[in-house]
């Protein structure tokens, strides 16, 4: 591999001076060294479909024609109120280019009630100066501040603020574009919803061409992404007395000003009150200084982004730390002083080597310090599956809990569930091996956070391909739920680092969850008596959600599954009558949320689990 690597390394030094080839080799090679081939050919596979063609998908899909322009401005006019959107700017020595272009977005909106403040912190561009001053004369909208003295980000940001006059205040750098929607889209989602305090749109970059890539197609407000990557901003729009009221930027936080600004608000408005707008409202600029190429340009907003999130676990009394990962942060929940017993539940049948591999791995790297295993044995026959569970069942803290007839999934583990004596269940399938010695540590910590429900794990096949990271609600032929990003070999970091952060989703697999005993029994654990081949575990995360508890994914629980990878059924091929029943329950009883996963993007496909461009986007034509 050294040699490979260094053979690569020569070819990039001689290929990096043709132009554009350069950055593409950088992205492959990087690619490379984390995933292998297998990384290269799963990238290749979401390119060469034409599904992920972004050129093609703005033309086709986010591209303003003038009968849609007349269409906004004519809801504009009937618009009751248009409350006054504060564009925030905080600027230091911008190109001048870009600065132009920057304000020139903003007067180009086809909502007009804004006001543009700009703070600039002491650029020594006599330039930049002169364009500001010339923007404020000749548009009583434009606001700008000359600070004496430079001061950095969050000081200059606080001095645009004191120029607001709005309800709302939109955030955006002095080198970024606002399409011209941007704000109408933003007023509508004001009268859509009165009580909202913070909205968010999606994102994508732009570079000195003004060629746009790499969307950010983002979910519904999703806490524990948040705490993972500021997926707030951009467009970030905040109420102004709710800025205000936390004191506006903070000093010392330069680097990470908007997402500690953000922390500070969530923590006094309820869940609903956050709301997200499935469209790309902003452009990020792409240049060597900008975090929109890399976080390598920023690094003190690194050290600043874990300060962000540790005092934010200090003001809301949370025991954890944040780590920073390189492509986000990752959050460690701490254990109480006095960790609870937990009932690892393996439901197994005539698979001896299967279940003997498991129980091993789980005594001989699982550091957490107390569980008991409770093997529910679903009438075995075998001769080598019995031998194998009488001498599991010899062993400390291991019970064998047996049925002479067979039963229904569902009904095998809720009978062990109600046997367990531990207050928090860890549901396995006996294929299952574990890889990562903190992996329950690291499941019960999050399923003992306030308001959270289940807890899913990692798996990948003995490849290191993934096969579960968490469920996504419409995914595939069945319009049910699919795997998200199901086939990427690990290494990868997923669509917006969806694979590899702690984050919310609408539902995780059966095979690896862990939950409180007490909401397991609350909500009547699985349910065998609608659902008797499939998606019995969605539904239990569904009826979870609904007494208000969320599941939660984490990729820092890695198990290796043995049991041969099940491929996704395609449309065409024919699915069992009880599968297809179970299709039916799960539409006629979640029918609204499996057509909308707050944890998904209606602007990616349904049918595929890459997080593909949609086409067309589920969203609504301007």
């Amino acid at each position: 591999m050294k040699s490979v690597s260094r053979l690569f390394d020569f070819f990039l030094t001689v290929l990096w001076r043709t132009p554009g080839v350069g950055g593409r080799l950088q992205r492959a090679w990087r690619m490379f060294r984390k995933a292998g081939w297998r990384g290269i050919q799963w990238e290749l596979g979401r390119r060469v479909t034409g599904f992920n063609d972004y050129a093609r998908w703005v033309r086709d899909h986010d591209t303003l024609t003038p009968a849609a322009t007349d269409r906004l401005a004519q809801r504009v006019a009937a618009m009751a109120d248009r409350p006054l959107i504060s564009v925030l700017m905080p600027s230091y020595n911008p190109n001048p280019v870009w600065l132009r272009e920057a304000i020139e977005s903003v007067r180009g909106q086809i909502y007009p009630n804004w006001e543009l403040c700009i703070a600039d912190d002491a650029s020594p561009s006599a330039e930049v100066r002169a364009i500001l001053q010339s923007y404020a004369d000749s548009d009583s909208r434009i606001k700008v501040v000359l600070r004496p003295k430079n001061g950095h980000i969050s000081a200059a940001s606080n001095s645009a603020l004191e120029l607001v006059a709005g309800a709302w205040i939109a955030l955006m750098d002095h080198d970024d574009l606002l399409p011209a929607d941007a704000l109408f889209w933003v007023a509508d989602c004001i009268a859509s919803h009165p009580d909202v305090r913070l909205i968010y749109s999606d994102e994508d970059k732009v570079d000195e061409a003004l060629s746009r890539s790499g969307p950010y197609f983002k979910c519904d407000w999703n806490a524990d992404l948040f705490r993972s990557q500021n997926m707030f901003s951009h467009l970030g729009v905040l109420s102004a007395d709710l800025v205000r009221a936390v004191g506006g930027f903070r000093l010392g936080l330069e680097g990470s000003q908007d997402w500690d600004l953000v922390l500070r608000c969530m923590e006094r408005v309820e869940p609903r009150q956050v709301r997200h707008i499935p469209r790309v409202l902003y452009h990020w600029r792409v240049h060597a200084e900008s975090t929109a190429k890399s976080m390598d340009a920023k690094p003190y907003a690194v050290v600043a982004g874990e300060r962000a999130l540790n005092e934010h676990f200090e003001r809301t009394q949370t025991r954890a730390t944040a780590e920073h990962i390189g492509f986000g942060y990752r959050v460690h929940y701490a254990l109480p002083d006095t960790p609870p017993l937990v009932s690892l539940v393996i439901s197994t049948r005539n698979a001896a080597v299967s279940l003997r591999r498991c129980v091993d791995a789980i005594v001989a790297k699982t550091v957490y310090p107390h569980y008991e295993i409770i093997v529910a044995d679903n009438a075995s026959d075998d001769a080598a599956a019995l031998a194998c569970l009488e001498s599991v069942a010899g062993r400390p803290n291991v019970r064998v809990l047996r049925h002479a007839q067979k039963q229904g999934a569902a009904a095998l583990r809720n009978a062990a569930v109600e046997a367990a004596t531990g207050d928090v269940i860890a549901l396995l399938d006996d294929s299952l091996e574990v890889l990562t010695p903190e992996w329950l540590s690291e499941m019960v910590s999050l399923a003992l956070q306030p308001g959270v429900g289940a807890v899913g794990a990692r798996l990948m096949d003995r490849r290191r391909i993934l096969t579960h990271a968490g469920i996504i609600l419409g995914l595939g032929p069945d319009g049910v739920a699919g795997c998200s990003h199901r086939g990427m070999p690990a290494g990868r970091e997923g669509y917006g680092g969806r694979a590899a952060l702690i984050q919310s989703l609408s539902a995780v697999t059966s095979a690896c969850l862990v939950i409180r005993k007490d909401r397991y029994l609350q909500v009547g654990g699985l349910d065998g008596a609608h659902l008797k081949e499939a998606f019995a575990d969605v539904d239990l995360c569904l009826r979870l959600g609904e007494t208000g508890l969320r599941t939660l994914w984490t990729p820092y629980a890695e198990l290796l599954d043995h049991q041969p990878a099940a491929r996704a059924r395609k449309g065409t091929e024919p699915a069992s009558g009880p599968f297809q029943d179970d299709v039916a329950y799960m539409k006629r009883r979640w029918g609204a949320w499996l057509q909308n996963d707050p944890a998904y993007s209606p602007n990616l496909m349904l049918e595929r689990e890459d997080f593909s461009y949609a086409w067309p986007p589920r969203v609504a034509p301007a």
